[in-house]
């Protein structure tokens, strides 16, 4: 029996519309993409089952590194320049307009008071690859209690975060909480990488 031929036909799709909307995805995501500011410290921190998402903004957060330094953060580049003004005048310290800028555009930075100017000072690629000591929290010279305060006053909608280690000594967030709980913060959000619950 002889075998049918089934004529074949030239199937054409226009592609047109899909190449539109590829583009038009693309050029979405490069305008609303936020990429993550270089941290000068990595924070490897603990997991839990909490799915409490920390809101986009307004945020201050206090990170604390497996060597006990302690770093801050504010998100927002307005609140860090009036912030950075209230720190001068308590601490009798004239920052320049372009370190002024330049501590505005920094999202995280764990030096004391003293040493910020010659951070700020530095290039960009000099500032990356120096190894920040973190702010002073001891009881006699506690700086982190100032620039908690500063930025509360800046911004009184910040919302407090801490993010530490896991491998960090306990003693060290414990007065980092206290620093805290001496300004009346007793509402805070302890910063984890999710992990699955248990079944």
């Amino acid at each position: 029996m002889p075998k049918v031929k089934v004529p074949r036909k030239n199937i054409s799709l226009d592609m047109t519309a899909m190449c539109d909307m590829a583009f038009l995805l693309l050029t979405f995501f490069m305008l609303t993409t936020k990429f993550k500011a270089q941290e000068p410290v990595t924070v490897d921190m603990p997991s839990s089952i909490s799915e409490i998402k920390l809101p986009d903004k307004d945020m201050l957060t206090i990170s604390v590194d497996k060597k006990g330094g302690v770093f801050f953060g504010v998100d927002d580049q307005n609140t860090r320049r009036i912030l950075l003004e209230k720190i001068a005048q308590k601490y009798n310290i004239s920052f320049t307009p372009s370190e002024i800028h330049e501590f505005s555009l920094l999202p995280t930075f764990g030096a004391s008071v003293a040493s910020l100017k010659g951070i700020l000072d530095m290039d960009d690629a000099t500032r990356n690859k120096y190894i920040q000591p973190g702010i002073p929290t001891d009881s006699t010279h506690n700086e982190l209690k100032d620039w908690v305060q500063f930025a509360r006053l800046s911004n009184p909608k910040l919302r407090i975060a801490v993010r530490g280690d896991r491998e960090v000594n306990y003693d060290i967030v414990k007065n980092v909480i206290a620093t805290l709980q001496d300004q009346n913060i007793n509402k805070f959000n302890l910063i984890t990488s999710l992990e699955a619950k248990p079944q």
